[in-house]
């Protein structure tokens, strides 16, 4: 507690500080405005920072949990966007700053007019004649402002549509081993859902009924079903029980799932509440894998399902997952491979699992953020894995890496929308 007492009202002067520069470049670009355009859009400037101020207050010294975990979040993610902003339009302001000083310093040991007068004559011509273009100080400004408005802009459309504007990705994937009688076998993924994320049940819903319309053989769900308690999942059990598919729904863990990030009275109380996510997944009629494998099974051919734990190459992810044991007597000409974290392919399944088809994974969420066209893919979690959205071939493996269903932490997406992805099998 003496830290916070510290370091929330440090914070709050450092956001003030931050305020009040931004408000002066506002000032500057709307001193033509009347008296009281000025003083209501100072009002709105600085009701917005108080409730902000209250807002981060009430995060850290009241009960942010009172109005349920969404509330929680978009406190957050509200002081978060107004500040980000501004620190694009501060640094704009910041340069126009450090022009204006050395124009100043420049002046205080320049040649005064006077003496510039008389020591050429006529010099008055050379004072260039007033202009109605732009000043560098005013372009400065304005461009801060405009580039400040950006990330409001985008991130706030993120949360309004992006966060369920859920797409279908399709990929025909051809397999050389592939048995004539799964030729044409239609895959649906799902990964990611954090349920305890959602703030709109109606188009959690919609989500999933675009991908019952595309009729999938079989869905597999990559991991991360909740974010860190198994209740999380409570209001949107009737959503998700509707995940049907012929050929079964076959499921795995991710890291979000163990509730590894929560505080937690016991072990014992750990323990339960992984043990009521996992008797939920099979309620809901799906086929949770705990580093096994099954089989799916047209006539009197087959293919393989793997599913492990999850398995984490990166920093802190946890090892949970036993690929060796799922592996273990399974014998099909085509294996598929269910784990949560990408970075696994790398790490182990294609060095020394090489008669692993396709790897289904999750986890990355795009960062929730990026580009993507026919001609450009791009998003800062490239930085941090090598497969992170979409299908990926070493040889003959192959990796496909979903996007996700749902969201964590920023309760929107930014140019990465969240993805029900369909693979059709084909032989070679």
């Amino acid at each position: 507690m003496p830290n916070k007492l510290i370091i929330v009202p440090l914070v709050l002067f450092i956001f003030a500080l931050i305020d009040w520069y931004v408000f002066q470049g506002i000032r500057s670009v709307t001193n033509h405005f009347k008296p009281e355009n000025q003083l209501l859009l100072s009002r709105i400037y600085w009701s917005v920072t108080v409730l902000t101020f209250a807002a981060f207050l009430f995060y850290h010294f009241g009960n942010p949990y009172l109005f349920g975990r969404t509330f929680r979040n978009f406190l957050l993610v509200g002081v978060f966007i107004n500040y980000f902003s501004k620190i694009f339009v501060v640094l704009f302001l910041f340069i126009d700053d450090i022009i204006r000083g050395f124009k100043w310093i420049y002046n205080q040991f320049s040649t005064p007019k006077t003496e510039l007068s008389q020591a050429i004559p006529n010099s008055e011509t050379l004072v260039p004649a007033e202009s109605n273009s732009i000043s560098r100080s005013d372009f400065l400004v304005k461009t801060g402002l405009v580039v400040g408005s950006v990330p409001l802009i985008a991130m706030s459309y993120g949360i309004i549509s992006g966060a369920h504007d859920y797409r279908v990705r399709r990929v025909k994937l051809p397999l050389a081993n592939l048995p004539k009688a799964f030729d044409g076998i239609k895959i649906g993924q799902l990964s990611d859902i954090h349920s305890g994320s959602f703030f709109n049940k109606t188009a959690v819903k919609g989500g999933v009924e675009m991908l019952l319309n595309e009729k999938p053989d079989v869905v597999f769900f990559t991991g991360d079903l909740v974010n860190n308690t198994a209740d999380e999942l409570n209001d949107y059990f009737d959503i998700f029980k509707h995940v049907k598919a012929p050929m079964g729904v076959y499921s795995v863990l991710g890291n979000h799932d163990y509730g590894d990030y929560v505080q937690w009275e016991s072990k014992e109380a750990k323990h339960k509440n992984l043990e009521t996510l996992k008797k939920a997944e099979r309620d809901m009629g799906w086929n949770l894998m705990m580093n096994e494998h099954h089989y799916l099974t047209i006539g009197n051919e087959r293919i393989a399902v793997l599913g492990i734990e999850n398995f984490g190459a990166k920093g802190r992810f946890p090892k949970y997952g036993k690929l060796d044991l799922a592996h273990k007597n399974c014998e099909a000409d085509v294996k598929i491979l269910l784990s949560h974290d990408p970075s696994h392919w790398d790490y182990q399944i294609n060095k020394e699992y090489k008669d692993i088809d396709l790897t289904l994974a999750g986890h990355t969420h795009g960062m929730q953020f990026g580009i993507e066209n026919q001609l450009f893919k791009w998003s800062p979690v490239q930085y941090m894995y090598e497969q992170w959205g979409g299908l990926y071939t070493k040889q003959n493996q192959h990796i496909y890496v979903n996007r996700g269903f749902g969201f964590l932490g920023f309760p929107g997406r930014v140019g990465m929308p969240p993805e029900i992805t369909i693979i059709e099998l084909v032989r070679a």
